[in-house]
């Protein structure tokens, strides 16, 4: 009986980490499919494989590291042939996700993303930091390999560390958030919903493909979303936005007009990050104020029904005393003024 328990658990392990393994090679396919060419190296502006790996983690555990080993080694082979530096390559896309999960649990982050701490954890510990090791290591085996000069180290550095960090910023919500949400979802405000949907791909294309800069008429979307919808609105008005000023920033087109490739990398990454850090941070400090005010509404409300019950437990013991009192107050009163 245990055999067959412990057979059946590993079987489980094994799916989760095949799962693991496609989504993460799917998720790199994608990636792949708009690139920006930096000193002769071809990085994507977001990673979503980096997003994959690290919700994984959060939610199986750390059990399914083996899954993104294999994904990453998937997504390399299709690139290229195996090399000595593929090795460091593989080492560095498994070890920069799985740091990052230990070093969230260290904080005690929480995957509901229900507080401003979770938030600038997720950014400043889980993307920032933990994605440091594999923008390192991937360059430090370019550099050894000699696919790339030293002078080019830190401008291909800062766009590998920004794409992955753009990753786990975008896509690890949504997925921590599709894993926590209840089906079917409540359509309370479907027309709201609709109706915004529209205006943000509106202002989105406008934004993406217009020669004038608007990209600042993102941010009053952001704030809409993130106080009418949380988390789920902002993230994906942000995945939305990053999508399609990608897409013009490798066509050059729209606000990436007559820009170098190192302008156009420079701009895109500081859009897509300023974008993706105001509706992490914002949806977080509206959610927790909203769960904040609801804890306190049900003390509140708790507190009452205690009143309430100790007023009306009290009323039946009150009354017959304080009238048995009063009639044994009266009698002497009486008798004196008859006296």
């Amino acid at each position: 009986m245990v055999g067959t328990e412990n057979l059946r658990r590993t079987g489980v392990v094994a799916l989760q980490n095949l799962a693991v393994a496609a989504c993460y090679y799917a998720a790199g396919r994608l990636g792949l499919l708009r690139n920006l060419t930096v000193e002769g190296a071809v990085f994507t502006p977001i990673w979503p494989p980096t997003g994959i790996a690290v919700a994984a983690l959060l939610v199986l555990g750390l059990r399914v590291w083996p899954g993104i080993a294999l994904g990453s080694l998937l997504v390399i082979m299709h690139l290229t042939a195996l090399r000595p530096e593929v090795l460091g390559n593989l080492v560095g896309n498994t070890a920069a996700p799985v740091c990052a999960y230990l070093m969230l649990r260290a904080v005690g982050f929480r995957t509901d993303l229900s507080r401003l701490r979770d938030g600038l954890a997720l950014v400043f510990v889980g993307a920032l930091t933990g994605m440091l090791i594999s923008s390192t290591v991937g360059v430090t085996m370019l550099v050894i390999a000699d696919r790339l000069h030293g002078h080019a180290f830190w401008a291909v550095w800062l766009a590998w560390w920004v794409g992955d960090a753009m990753g786990v910023l975008i896509v690890t919500p949504l997925l921590l958030l599709l894993h926590a949400a209840r089906w079917p979802p409540r359509m309370s405000r479907w027309q709201e919903a609709t109706g915004l949907t529209l205006v943000t791909c509106g202002v989105v294309l406008l934004v993406a493909y217009s020669g004038l800069s608007l990209l600042f008429l993102i941010y009053p979307l952001l704030i809409w979303t993130a106080l009418r919808f949380q988390l789920a609105g902002s993230m994906l008005c942000a995945l939305l936005t990053s999508v399609m000023a990608t897409i013009a920033a490798t066509e050059e087109i729209g606000p990436f007009t007559g820009l170098d490739q190192i302008e156009v990398m420079l701009k895109l990454q500081a859009f897509n990050g300023t974008m993706a850090l105001t509706a992490l941070l914002l949806s977080s400090v509206i959610t927790e104020q909203r769960n904040t005010r609801r804890s306190v509404e049900n003390a509140c409300q708790e507190l009452v029904e205690v009143l309430e019950h100790l007023t009306a437990g009290n009323a039946p013991r009150g009354g017959p005393s304080s009238r048995a009192s009063g009639e044994a107050g009266d009698g002497p009163r009486q008798e004196t003024a008859g006296r």
